[in-house]
């Protein structure tokens, strides 16, 4: 064989390899929108409403500052349509600005049972684990449902998410073959039009993000999850340690840090109890139909940069290879390999590839919007949505660049080192500053601000 033939050999292999990954993407892409529109764009009542029997739940809900929305947020929590459960509010100490708000709703909603709990525990380096401790240890009930402080949830969404966690919800797309250990909802970013931070942050997480979260929960072949809004039982919780090795014998429980203290050295320690859950239990996890509403804030681009960039580095740390293959995945990697194969292979223009390619993929976005709204996005919004979809493509390789070089990432004004399985550590200060944080500008919100809930008009 000359080398020309070598080299044409080559060039067809690598365009047939291109062409089949494009392919698997779109097929993943295409599953995600049809399990959108098929878990999403239907939402019954549960059962569980106006049940007698329906097991009692804990929800918990950690506090620090004044969240975007809190009133709104936290008050979705009092009017769910459940006969049996308590709210466990959290605070690390007794200044704590949501604590005024807290009272108020309390005084608001005096038949719904509900507790504060002011001080923390240190188990680990993550603030969220710890301010929640107590809580974990004093809810009166098994089920536990941990909530976001700047999360709205729909009131049906507890009873849904019961019914999932028992096996019997509405939602399942196929019925799972082992025990859920864990349910939970594909974050919706709503904002109130503020900085294109904000914009471009919601056209992510409400499209591509989305569509890649639900298709691969509903492959189901590894854990996936999101720590928004999750609910699984203390008593699961209590068998586990992060080792994500098998517990083949109860007595395996015995000795050791167990249970949410566990937890503590993460950051993203809602992906590891998910895992844990999955791979030390061998149980699954499941979406009910209902999302957790994300408020996002005023954000500026670099406050989404920078938190695109923390996540990365994270998972790069829990699941390399998959971090790796990430931007393959994305619209504009893949729109080259699809325009290089097609021309290689079949002759097609490149230029109709892209046009075809970023056409549909747009379209197929746009639905899995509507499914997870449960309306279409309104036309006066159209265009300032599709600008900041056109952003976050162009921008998602240099922030994946820019964030696999590094280790060290800035989480509530703390600086962590990312260590292997996503732990973390104080990271030591030094009088050497990184080039970034000479960039990125943190803020703490000082004010309560109000974000209307557009989803009547919008």
């Amino acid at each position: 064989m000359t080398a020309v033939n070598e080299s044409q050999a080559i060039l067809f292999s690598l365009a047939l390899i291109g062409l089949t990954w494009y392919v698997a993407l779109w097929a993943i892409g295409i599953l995600g929108c049809c399990s959108a529109r098929k878990r999403y764009r239907l939402r019954p009542r549960s059962p569980l409403a106006t049940s007698i029997s329906a097991p009692g739940v804990s929800v918990l809900r950690p506090l620090k500052g004044l969240d975007t929305n809190l009133y709104e947020n936290l008050e979705s929590t009092f009017i769910q349509e459940y006969p049996d459960f308590e709210i466990i509010f959290s605070v690390a100490d007794n200044d704590d600005q949501a604590l005024p708000i807290v009272r108020d709703l309390i005084r608001k909603y005096p038949n719904v049972k509900t507790r504060v709990i002011i001080g923390e525990t240190v188990v680990g380096v993550n603030p969220k684990v710890n301010n929640l401790i107590r809580s974990y240890q004093e809810a009166s009930n098994d089920i536990l449902w941990i909530l976001d402080s700047n999360v709205m949830v729909d009131s049906g969404t507890l009873g849904r998410s019961v019914d999932a966690l028992s096996g019997l919800g509405v939602s399942h797309l196929q019925k799972p073959q082992k025990q859920v250990a864990l349910v939970h909802h594909v974050p919706f970013a709503f904002g109130n039009g503020g900085r294109l931070g904000s914009r471009v942050e919601e056209a992510f997480l409400n499209t591509n993000h989305a569509k890649m979260y639900i298709a691969i929960n509903t492959i189901a072949i590894e854990s996936c999850v999101v720590g928004k809004s999750n609910l699984y039982r203390r008593s699961d919780l209590e068998r586990v340690n992060g080792s994500l090795k098998p517990l083949t014998n109860e007595m395996n429980i015995v000795g050791g840090e167990r249970g949410l203290k566990a937890f503590g050295r993460y950051l993203a320690e809602d992906n590891m109890i998910a895992s844990s859950l999955w791979h030390e239990l061998d149980q699954r996890h499941d979406l009910s139909c209902d999302v957790a509403r994300n408020v996002v804030g005023n954000m500026t681009m670099s406050d989404y940069i920078w938190r695109r960039v923390r996540w990365i580095r994270v998972r790069k740390h829990m699941v390399l290879a998959a971090t790796i293959l990430e931007p393959f995945t994305e619209s504009i990697v893949l729109s080259v390999i699809a325009c290089t194969s097609l021309n290689n292979l079949c002759g097609i223009p490149r230029w109709i590839v892209l046009v075809m390619h970023f056409t549909v993929w747009l379209l197929i976005d746009l639905d899995v919007y509507a499914s997870l709204a449960g309306h279409p996005m309104p036309p006066s919004r159209r265009w300032q949505f599709i600008v900041a979809w056109t952003i976050r493509e162009i921008l998602a390789l240099p922030i994946f660049l820019l964030a696999i070089v590094g280790d060290e990432v800035i989480w509530r004004g703390n600086r962590y080192q990312v260590l292997r399985n996503g732990e973390v550590k104080q990271a030591a200060h030094s009088r050497f500053r990184s080039w970034f944080q000479k960039i990125i500008h943190f803020k703490q919100i000082k004010h309560y601000e109000q974000i209307i809930d557009q989803s009547d008009d919008d």
